[in-house]
């Protein structure tokens, strides 16, 4: 591993003894919910049923969690859930490329906030540098020619606009960061999609849908991830976004 991994590495799990404490769960049996309904439902019918629905796997299930969790910053259910994510089968190195996606497309300070939650997780797991992506890996072969169609459309409706995100928009997004071969260009979507919708940005959905069931999202999966995002994100969020998730399954179909 190269010193800036090394040094990225360090940032992720050297403090670890300044953060708080790794919580055990957000419904602990020994301090429980002051809402006796609330528990029921997360008992039942959140951790009971909904995650042991068939169309979506347990480690797609945590992808969608922890993209709103991160994306929305709430890092206090976060400890139980990226322990989930690790006894799921997603690798610590899955982990930290999530939030460095997250870090675009829900802002920086989102990122740094779930990194140092995962510090500690980390360390209390003993998942050392050995196990994270390094800062600048050999990237993913590029789509040179999807990627120049995206480009044009994008310098001609707002280069005038904003040149500075067009630059980064190419650079840094789609010929860097989705190039970064730590997490599969599917679960990249997956994880994109469920911020989106997490955020509200309804928008931004049609295209990342479409390019998620490019990279191999099938529709049963989308559609049971937003089963999931109803429960994590909103069930308004959710109805938000379903129009674009049925135009798009069903423009695909034709």
């Amino acid at each position: 591993m190269n010193s800036t991994a090394n040094k990225a590495a360090a940032l992720l799990l050297g403090c670890a003894c300044a953060l708080p404490a790794t919580q055990a769960a957000p419904l602990d049996k020994e301090k429980p919910m002051m809402s006796p309904a609330l528990d029921n439902y997360t008992q039942g019918l959140v951790l009971g049923e909904l995650w042991q629905r068939p169309d979506l796997s347990p480690r797609d299930r945590s992808i969608v969690t922890l993209a709103v969790l991160v994306s929305k910053n709430q890092a206090q259910d976060l400890p139980f859930y990226l322990n989930r994510a690790l006894d799921n089968g997603i690798k610590p190195g899955e982990i930290a490329e999530l939030i460095t996606h997250l870090a675009f497309y829900s802002g920086w300070a989102n990122a740094t906030a779930a990194d140092a939650v995962a510090r500690t997780v980390f360390a209390e797991r003993k998942i050392d540098a050995s196990q994270l992506p390094p800062a600048k890996p050999a990237p993913l072969p590029l789509d040179e020619k999807a990627e120049a169609a995206r480009a044009k459309n994008v310098e001609e409706n707002f280069g005038k606009t904003a040149p500075g995100v067009v630059k980064y928009t190419t650079e840094a997004l789609f010929r860097d960061l989705w190039l970064r071969p730590g997490l599969a260009p599917r679960d990249r979507s997956l994880v994109t999609v469920s911020a989106l919708v997490a955020n509200g940005q309804v928008a931004q959905v049609g295209y990342h849908l479409n390019r998620a069931m490019d990279n191999g999202l099938t529709g049963k999966q989308a559609a049971e991830a937003l089963t999931q995002l109803a429960f994590y994100a909103g069930w308004p969020n959710v109805f938000s976004a379903m129009p674009v998730f049925k135009d798009v399954f069903a423009k695909r179909k034709e």
